[in-house]
């Protein structure tokens, strides 16, 4: 913190050169953070592309080598070359998803938390720089780091595995794949950063401030995975199309209609018939009246992105919003001017 106090003065106006030197403040204060960041990146999207390029070509030929000397081995992949590329992917798109916990429990303890408990902040505050702007260059200029960041690991990571389809087949909405996938991980990376910040005010210390933060991600993590798939209108489907929904389809549920017209959900009755012809056999025989399924089409990867994204960031904004009101209470109460 000591950096923000010796900026020359220039925090203390309101110019645009006086931005610039609280955001390098930030910046020289948590260099460290930055450099890991920037080695994340790094690695990161150095393990995605050799994934999406050479580890896919050794694994994919070395597939096609044991298919043919084996059938099982082309339902089973194996040998060295996939277990790299496989370790390649699985690692990268563990990191891609679980990354904005790092970013929480940072914001929580090194970024918010450890300048109160230290009294740093407060000497800022008297000497150089208002409250307002001092949170506001704390969130920004992550925010920025982490936007950019993920701008480049996002796009790679769906890159890698578009091109996964011959060997892992992993489906889109997969709860290991979908995380990392579209503009859902950056939306929680930033929620993660502004929980952090909330946290950190709200405790003060930088231990109870990571421990708090990651729960209240977790907890926003969580709730997400449990409820995007009713963020966007399903699609219902009856007769014999409810028995040939798209491969690449998420079912959601499928059930029978009575002759009275009772919708009975998971219910199997008639799903293995043969045609429409086999299934208008099938309901009559059985009772019933009609089958449907309700699922998401694959073309709904994106809406269901884009909800999700809107409802995390709706949680990050209420969050700043939330650390920006403590902060002016907390400091009028001391005395000092935001």
């Amino acid at each position: 913190m000591t950096t923000l106090l010796a900026s020359d003065g220039t925090s203390t106006g309101s110019s645009p050169r006086a931005g610039r030197g609280l955001a390098r403040s930030v910046l020289r204060l948590h260099r460290s953070a930055l450099w890991f960041w920037l080695l994340l990146v790094v690695v990161l999207s150095a393990t995605m592309l050799w994934a999406y390029g050479p580890g896919y070509d050794a694994a994919d030929t070395d597939l096609r080598e044991r298919c043919r000397a084996s059938v099982e081995a082309c339902h089973f992949p194996d040998g060295s070359a996939f277990h790299r590329y496989d370790r390649a992917f699985s690692y990268s798109t563990l990191v891609v998803t679980y990354f904005p916990f790092l970013v929480a429990v940072w914001a929580g303890a090194a970024l918010i938390a450890r300048e109160l408990e230290t009294g740093t902040a407060h000497l800022a505050w008297t000497q150089s720089v208002s409250p307002t702007r001092w949170l506001t260059a704390k969130l920004a200029v992550p925010a920025l780091i982490i936007t950019a960041g993920s701008a480049v690991l996002v796009p790679l990571h769906r890159l890698m595995w578009t091109q996964d389809v011959g060997l892992r087949s992993i489906d889109w909405y997969d709860r290991s794949i979908y995380p990392s996938s579209g503009t859902v991980p950056l939306a929680y990376a930033l929620c993660g950063l502004a929980l952090g910040a909330l946290a950190g005010l709200v405790v003060g210390r930088a231990l109870p401030a990571l421990g708090v933060a990651f729960a209240a991600l977790l907890a926003v993590f969580y709730l997400g995975a449990e409820y995007r798939l009713s963020l966007w209108p399903t699609v219902t489907v009856t007769g014999a199309k409810a028995l040939n929904l798209p491969d690449d389809a998420l079912q959601l549920d499928r059930g029978v209609i009575t002759d009275e017209g009772t919708r009975i959900a998971n219910n199997m009755a008639c799903t293995d018939a043969d045609g429409a012809a086999g299934l208008r056999h099938c309901l009559a025989d059985s009772g019933l009246d009609e089958i449907w399924a309700t699922y998401h089409p694959k073309s709904h990867f994106w809406p269901l992105q884009l909800a999700e994204t809107g409802v995390v960031l709706a949680v990050a904004a209420l969050a700043v919003t939330a650390a920006f009101v403590l902060l002016r209470r907390r400091t009028a109460t001391e005395g000092v001017a935001v």
